[in-house]
């Protein structure tokens, strides 16, 4: 028995038939060999296409998208992350720095480490890293210990290396080098003696006001006692940049005591901070 259906009568402005025949073309929706736009309109009826204001992103969101690319680059879902990408360069509406650089990376081959990373470091095997680091330059090291471990917002490679020419910590903890995952150009294993551990010192930190009681213990704090109304924190760094990073966060209720190295360090970059100012 042929299948009922109803009539429908339009009246359109001139060209609208002709715009509606290339969308039903390019959406593959055909009354026999042409294109039917009384079939266009009865699969919006359907709910098999959606018609209205175009997807789009807004701010919040672009923001948690381009954190997920970060943390699928990282974790070495180079596909995954390229989806994302993709994603947001057709539909954030973003501006032309942003978007540049989305582009920039959805076009150069991305490279996965983490896998290998992890591989290398479970067999305690030594390898070669080639980096380019934020100016463009490459930098070679040689790596007997390394881990990966999260800092703020992404995963960072963490070594210990033979190189220190260009380390600008303290002597003490100059082996000590962080990278960027994505920054990796390449790696391969060597012979040579793994080391087994980072270089440390350790600091001792005071918190007063309402960061004596806020505190939240690290997993390097050594000791943690609450003195009064002040909290007494020991901890072992490997790191004095990310510790500094902490330090400017937390303001006037924190200050480096010991050692003297890691506190000039600080005032250092206080004094450079004013003279911005000034």
């Amino acid at each position: 028995m042929p299948r009922k259906k109803e009539t429908l009568t339009l009246s359109v402005p001139t060209g609208t038939k002709a715009a509606l025949d290339a969308i039903a073309r390019r959406l593959k929706i055909f009354w026999g060999n042409n294109p039917s736009p009384s079939g266009l309109v009865g699969a919006i009826a359907q709910g098999k296409l959606e018609v209205g204001q175009p997807f789009g992103l807004s701010a919040a969101q672009v923001l948690a998208l381009r954190q997920a690319i970060r943390a699928l680059v990282d974790a070495g879902q180079l596909e995954e992350a390229r989806s994302v990408i993709t994603l947001l360069i057709e539909k954030g509406n973003l501006k032309s720095p942003m978007r540049q650089d989305l582009m920039q990376q959805v076009s150069q081959p991305m490279e996965g480490w983490r896998i290998q990373l992890d591989q290398l470091i479970e067999q305690q095997q030594t390898f070669h890293l080639l980096y380019q680091n934020s100016q463009g330059r490459m930098l070679e090291y040689t790596v007997r210990y390394a881990e990966v471990i999260f800092y703020e917002k992404r995963y960072y490679l963490q070594i210990w290396c033979d190189e220190t020419e260009d380390s600008q910590s303290l002597p003490e903890l100059q082996h000590n080098r962080c990278f960027r995952l994505d920054r990796i150009q390449s790696i391969f294993p060597i012979s040579g003696e793994w080391r087994g551990s980072f270089d440390t010192i350790e600091v001792q930190l005071e918190f007063s006001g309402w960061l004596a009681r806020a505190y939240e213990p690290k997993p390097d704090d050594i000791s943690n006692e609450l003195v009064g109304n002040m909290r007494q924190v020991t901890r072992r760094i490997t790191n004095p940049f990310w510790l500094i990073r902490e330090v400017f966060r937390y303001g006037e209720d924190c200050v480096i005591v010991s050692p003297d190295s890691v506190r000039d360090s600080f005032k250092q970059k206080l004094r450079s901070l004013c003279e911005h100012y000034e």
